[in-house]
């Protein structure tokens, strides 16, 4: 009876797999319609009422599929819920994903309307644009829709509700409970997140958490990545005179203050980019057994040097994955009084530098920052947490004013856990092909609330092309990893656990 029951699943696999690339293909085209309308809806985060367009538009969307459907309030903007109808025998999968895009600047983009899809293929070194009527039933997968959110993150929901489409199209039931949460603050760090967790914990209860957001590995293979990268930030000030000063009349006497914080970062890093600050990189052991999951990711150091065109790499890791693996300080921005066709022949009032503390797990952001202060006081300056008074700048020779930004933890799950062993096993029969699995992106999801409130393992499993410019002009998704989508969901949530 058993031998009869598994040829039937055998025979079931197969005969799905055998015809998927039909179906997934038909799916897909209901796919693009769908994510047109869904990113027709603007959606900065920082324009509520856009928030509460798309969560209409899903609502109704998931309501169609037969999920239940939650509007989570938090303390700023509220989180949408979805569930299908729940079963105790069944291990539940909760999947984060988020609505909301970053902001736009139509100016810097090749299309009147970045909330208006268009339809492009590749073409030499660069794409151009088709008429939607060239989209027939040979639909050709290299082609990409251009669009804000068409990547990040508003196509793996689409490819979410598509697959549930192919479960009701076949009438075959699904081995989870399947839980869904959408973030719409995810662009801007998410700080509801951590209290809201906490409140709608029974709710958000589940086996294990899958976060669909962000690229596959630039290989386009089957990826899974195992954790990512926290991140924290810091604002310095330096100051000099109170208004800016003729460098004629005070040059060589007020001093300069781009130079004060120039010499200041300067202290911060050797020549190869290693932090000098005492502490930075402490509890980090990379074992060798660590050292070869690394290695066996099919990165290209010299690919990705020709490709962001610089010689030579810095040496916080001897190659890329390791590097990850590091807390990093970097310079995200340096403003000084004024340059290009604007610069002037002064003596600046201030110069600013903003820093970004990438976090692994070892490292925890806020005393990460403490030692950047501290390092700080210990060069001779005095560190203020407001602007300086009159009376501050005329007792202290050097002065840095220290903006602190919020902490987003790292989190990293066990390679060994056995979700992520099955999520694995999974997508490389569903692809036919090895995934590679990543201990470590260099990118921050703000997922460590789920896993520190829920104590559930958590895995990225990213859906969209490489090349997506997610954040910047021209995001696109191609319409191969919509196919590529789909089909990862419905593998995994057609295979029962073991």
């Amino acid at each position: 009876m058993k031998k009869a029951i598994l040829l039937a699943s055998l025979f079931s696999a197969f005969s799905f797999y055998a015809q998927d690339d039909v179906a997934i293909k038909s799916q897909v085209a209901d796919a693009i319609n769908e994510l047109r309308d869904f990113i027709s809806i603007p959606n900065d985060a920082l324009n509520p009422d856009d928030i509460d367009r798309n969560i209409n538009w899903l609502k109704r969307k998931f309501g169609e599929r037969g999920f239940n459907t939650a509007v989570l309030e938090t303390e700023n903007l509220p989180l949408f819920f979805a569930a299908l109808p729940m079963n105790t025998e069944k291990p539940t999968v909760l999947i984060y994903m988020h609505l909301d895009g970053q902001s736009i600047d139509p100016t810097k983009w090749d299309q009147p309307d970045p909330y208006e899809v268009v339809l492009k293929a590749p073409e030499g070194d660069g794409f151009k644009t088709i008429s939607w009527e060239e989209l027939n039933d040979d639909i050709n997968y290299d082609w990409r829709l251009f669009g804000r959110s068409t990547s990040d993150d508003k196509s793996p929901i689409v490819m979410l509700l598509n697959t549930i489409d192919l479960f009701k199209n076949e009438g075959k039931e699904i081995p989870f409970n399947v839980k869904v949460i959408l973030d719409s603050e995810e662009e801007k760090s998410s700080k509801p997140l951590p209290k809201a967790v906490k409140e709608y914990r029974d709710l958000l209860e589940a086996d294990f958490l899958m976060i669909v957001d962000g690229p596959v590995h630039a290989s386009e293979k089957p990826t899974v990545v195992y954790g990512c990268r926290g991140i924290t930030t810091l604002s310095l000030t330096t100051y000099g005179p109170i208004k800016p000063q003729h460098s004629g009349h005070y040059g060589n006497y007020a001093p300069n203050p781009g130079f004060q914080l120039a010499q200041l970062l300067a202290t911060m890093k050797d020549k190869d980019g290693k932090v000098l600050i005492p502490g930075y990189y402490d509890g980090i052991n990379i074992d060798e057994s660590t050292l070869n999951i690394l290695k066996s990711v099919p990165d290209s150091d010299e690919a990705i040097a020709e490709k962001l065109q610089f010689k030579t790499s810095e040496k916080v890791g001897s190659f890329y994955q390791e590097a990850l693996q590091y807390p990093s300080l970097n310079i995200r921005g340096l403003g000084s009084g004024w340059v290009g066709a604007k610069a002037r022949t002064i003596v600046p009032e201030s110069a600013t530098a903003e820093l970004d503390l990438r976090l692994v797990v070892e490292s925890d952001g806020t005393r990460l920052k403490k030692l950047v202060k501290d390092h700080i006081a210990k060069q001779g300056y005095k560190v203020l947490d407001h602007e300086p008074s009159k009376e501050e700048r005329m007792q202290f020779d050097k002065i840095v004013h220290v903006r602190e930004g919020s902490v987003t933890d790292a989190f990293r799950t066990s390679m060994g856990n056995p979700y992520g062993v099955f999520i694995t096993k999974t997508m490389k029969e569903t692809f036919g092909e090895d995934v590679i699995q990543i201990r470590t992106m260099g990118g921050t999801v703000p997922i460590a609330p789920f896993i520190n409130e829920l104590k559930i393992p958590a895995f990225i499993v990213p859906t969209v092309n490489p090349d997506n410019n997610q954040h910047s002009p021209n995001e696109n998704v191609k319409i191969g990893q919509l196919a590529y989508g789909i089909k990862m969901f419905y593998g995994v949530l057609s295979t029962p656990m073991e």
